[in-house]
């Protein structure tokens, strides 16, 4: 069993910022593989279905992204799912917007997200999405550019999301590469 991860905030206010892009690629995927409604789970809301055959969870931590990873460790430790079965769905500065990268393990990169979910796991070894969503410019731009909403100008989400929901069975089957290839290639084409 896979445990997938969304990284954002909670609440309508935060429904749409660029931080809430982990939280909206989970509920594409959720909506594209049938999977049941979310319900209150493990301090988030939850699901769990298959995708590509594939037996996973669905999370969303309803702590803040600063305390995602008591969420995902009551998740993990309640259902036996080791750190390298883990996969984070979160927001990336340093990639421009509509960029999708896949690795497994490294450091954070100042995502507060990330730094707590390794803080509550012991280990930086599970595997992240990092969905780019550019940077401002000026590091002082980037708390109100992550907790921005997307502007409608940002043309890229809804097409991002549907490849990541297409290709997200060759994620689930191991198959990294071949996921950011399929979803370039979709976004490609939208």
């Amino acid at each position: 069993m896979l445990l997938w991860v969304g990284l954002g905030n909670p609440g309508p206010e935060h429904a749409r910022q660029r931080h809430n892009i982990g939280f909206m690629a989970l509920d594409a995927i959720a909506a594209r593989h049938g999977f049941p409604p979310w319900r209150k789970r493990f301090r988030g809301e939850a699901t769990d279905g298959a995708v590509g055959g594939v037996k996973m969870l669905l999370l969303k931590p309803m702590t803040y992204m600063n305390a995602s990873g008591d969420a995902v460790q009551q998740a993990a430790s309640f259902l036996k799912i080791r750190p390298a079965e883990i996969w984070a769905f979160h927001d990336e500065l340093d990639l421009a917007p509509g960029k999708v990268r896949v690795k497994k393990g490294g450091g954070t990169a100042g995502h507060n997200g990330l730094r707590d979910m390794q803080r509550a796991l012991g280990t930086p070894e599970f595997g992240r999405v990092r969905l780019g969503i550019g940077h401002p410019g000026h590091k002082d731009r980037v708390t109100g550019h992550v907790l921005g909403n997307f502007a409608k100008v940002d043309t890229w989400v809804e097409p991002l999301l549907d490849a990541v929901a297409d290709a997200a069975p060759l994620l689930a089957t191991g198959k990294p590469e071949d996921f950011m290839t399929r979803v370039a290639l979709l976004t490609q084409e939208a």
